[in-house]
């Protein structure tokens, strides 16, 4: 019978790998887009959420002085509280940033009540640029001046996820 002799492998691999592709393609959803990010500081973690499922869960570094909420420019302390990533900056000095939308008016209100400046470049961020190699040291220490950290990949997977008014929740 024409057409059903024997096959070489090497002729057949190809089309398996292609069926194969098409197969597990139609199988996995979509990428989802986030509807929430929270930040767990004591544990040092945050999860990416799709309502209430957890779609991505990475280890994060945060501001040098971690414990409280922040109060002023330069007190190294990741803010805690709801907030929004309000906008994305891919030319950050660190691998990507998107940035947090602290101050509120209560964390205004309260700074100038102190007299003091409350900040505004609070980011979740990759490492600094071109040293994205030092996570594997950098995550096991809190360095930011009040920033949260991911390593660059992660970085990737969270700006992939999550667009401009993202809910983010800051927890104790």
């Amino acid at each position: 019978m024409p057409g059903f002799g024997w096959v070489s492998p090497a002729a057949v691999m190809p089309k398996l790998a292609a069926i194969f592709l098409i197969l597990f393609s139609a199988s996995v959803p979509a990428a989802s887009v986030a509807d929430g990010v929270r930040i767990y500081k004591a544990a040092h973690k945050l999860q990416v959420l799709d309502g209430r499922r957890v779609l991505y869960e990475f280890p994060v570094s945060l501001g040098r002085n971690p414990q409280g909420h922040k109060l002023q420019e330069g007190d190294g302390r990741t803010p805690e509280g709801v907030y929004w990533l309000d906008y994305k900056n891919p030319a950050s000095a660190f691998h990507k940033s998107i940035h947090i939308s602290y101050p509120n008016s209560k964390d205004i209100a309260a700074a100038k009540q102190r007299g003091v400046e409350p900040d505004g470049q609070v980011m979740i961020h990759g490492q600094r640029n071109g040293l994205g190699w030092l996570w594997l040291i950098s995550r096991f220490f809190d360095w930011t001046q009040g920033c949260v950290a991911l390593s660059d990949g992660d970085m990737d997977i969270l700006w992939n996820v999550v667009d401009g008014g993202t809910r983010v929740e800051i927890l104790p």
